[in-house]
């Protein structure tokens, strides 16, 4: 059985039929039900009667979170004391008629719970069950706390940006939860893989996501140049490269681009140049070569120097403000924004960054109120008429 849904349109969406519950908080398990919800599966999110924590992260207008908005957009709100023995029935009940259930609790809460996979399986072994944490359900850091600024120090990214901060020993502040969404976008694509792999066996199965595995994946050339002696480039080759009035980046990555920019700076010699004229050469002397780039974009406004560089196809482009980003005619053209409504009003969210020819892939139009849809499933998850809303500890605080 599924709610009716207002926002349902006539294109097809790829998940239409599924059900999700959504036990996740915060980022990284939210983004990836959020992608579930905008590929057409009913996601029912579970919440206590305070509402998840990232309801109240600015920007707030009449106490609304857009922040909450961006990844919740398109869900259900389902209130529900996890701690009584009703609530656990109803969430068995639910479980019964789910195909996937999302959770990023710290290992261990959902057992405690006797919400784990090896009992809900019991009453539905063709649930996907997805577990997303730190450091993954099992081995000697698995029931340490964990969000995503610690993940990246833990994951070494931060000393790997690092490494490319010339004169710099002080790792960056983290204001951009990058472990968070790669960690969602795993858990999506394994929650995808096994829909497929179901329609072979019949079954369910247990996902289980690493946030620290999810983002030793960023760091793929450094995880290989650990394993051994490699000299670095005397300036990093992907950086600002000053001009007139600002900034670029030009990223040097094939001959093609290579002979191009050589074109461009009027150093048509430098392609047969001992020192540059292979890649192993050219690295070994990226300084004097970005010296001399920068001694003809430094001439140049930055606009002049995109110009000339878009010409003759070198890949660069100014540094841009999300704000700028956003403004950028591409994204209009691709429909890259959804507007949506909240009680606090209207706002913006990004779509899923790709398109299907066959599917549907935008959000929702509305978000759901906390606890709105609880009334609405009272049958059919045996909730007592006039259960009170429940109060007291959050799961993940059992």
């Amino acid at each position: 059985m599924q709610l009716s849904d207002k926002h349902e349109g006539t294109t097809t969406k790829a998940f239409a039929g599924l059900r999700v519950l959504d036990f996740s908080t915060t980022i990284a398990g939210p983004h990836c039900a959020r992608m579930l919800a905008d590929m057409g599966a009913e996601v029912i999110k579970i919440e206590t009667d305070g509402g998840e924590t990232m309801r109240t992260r600015p920007p707030l207008r009449k106490g609304c979170s857009t922040v909450f908005g961006q990844l919740n957009v398109g869900k259900k709100s389902v209130v529900l004391d996890l701690k009584s023995e009703d609530g656990k029935e109803a969430i068995r009940r639910l479980a019964a008629t789910a195909d996937i259930l999302v959770e990023n609790f710290r290992p261990g809460v959902m057992h405690r719970l006797r919400l784990d996979y090896d009992r809900i399986r019991t009453v539905n072994p063709k649930l996907i069950y997805c577990s997303i944490s730190g450091y993954g359900q099992s081995g000697p850091s698995a029931e340490l706390p964990a969000y995503a600024p610690v993940i990246h120090a833990a994951s070494g990214y931060d000393m790997a940006h690092l490494a490319y901060q010339p004169g710099r020993s002080r790792p960056d502040y983290c204001g951009i939860y990058h472990a968070d969404v790669v960690t969602g976008t795993y858990g999506f694509g394994a929650i995808a893989s096994a829909l497929y792999q179901r329609t072979v066996t019949g079954l369910g199965q247990h996902i289980d996501v690493s946030m620290l595995e999810s983002m030793l994946t960023l760091t793929l050339i450094e995880l290989q140049n650990s394993q051994f002696t490699v000299k670095p480039p005397p300036r990093p080759m992907f950086g600002p490269t000053e001009t007139a009035s600002g900034y670029v980046m030009i990223t040097v990555a094939s001959e093609k681009t290579f002979q191009g920019l050589m074109g461009v700076i009027g150093r048509p010699e430098w392609i047969s140049d001992p020192r540059f004229s292979t890649y192993a050469a050219r690295r070994d002397h990226w300084a004097d070569m970005m010296d001399g780039v920068e001694a003809w974009s430094r001439q140049l406004s930055t606009e002049a120097c995109l110009v000339a560089l878009g010409a003759a196809g070198v890949p660069a482009s100014a540094y841009r403000s999300v704000s700028e980003a956003l403004a950028d005619p591409q994204l209009a053209h691709r429909r890259a924004l959804s507007s949506v409504e909240d009680e606090g009003g209207s706002f913006q969210v990004l779509n899923l960054p790709f398109r299907m020819s066959g599917s549907d892939t935008a959000p929702a139009k509305t978000m759901a109120v906390l606890g709105e849809h609880t009334d609405r499933l009272r049958a059919e998850i045996g909730l007592p008429d006039g259960t009170p809303i429940p109060s007291g500890k959050t799961a993940a605080q059992v």
